[in-house]
């Protein structure tokens, strides 16, 4: 019943932008942290951006002041917002989170992965 909607993959010229969406569904108390990851061809999948309930935010070196992780509590939504994007940054990006199922338990779930594609 919970699932991770993702949305806004593409395809990109190098320098260009992108905005990312991943949404809730189903029976979600609440959200502790959502975040991206992402796995480009033959490399292990690496953490991009991660924000937390009360609002810290973490980047990889890679993208830190390219991309911007942003959320909308009411929509249960995590946004990540790409800019000046590079060959490099062609992935698979998939959303994480970190959800409230019961007053007792958290659970962590994955989406499906939407990709990303730079031209240069």
């Amino acid at each position: 019943q919970v699932q991770l909607v993702e949305s806004g993959g593409g395809t990109v010229q190098a320098g260009g932008s992108l905005r990312l969406s991943c949404a809730t569904s189903g029976s979600v108390l609440s959200i502790n942290a959502m975040g991206w990851y992402r796995q480009a061809p033959g490399k292990q999948r690496e953490l991009v951006a991660r924000i937390t309930s009360g609002g810290s935010t973490t980047y990889a070196d890679s993208v830190k002041d390219r991309f911007t992780i942003s959320r909308d509590n009411a929509k249960r939504t995590v946004y990540l917002q790409m800019t000046s994007l590079k060959p490099d940054d062609t992935a698979v990006y998939y959303c994480n989170a970190d959800l409230v199922l019961t007053f007792t338990r958290t659970y962590n779930y994955w989406g499906q992965g939407t990709q990303v594609t730079v031209s240069s």
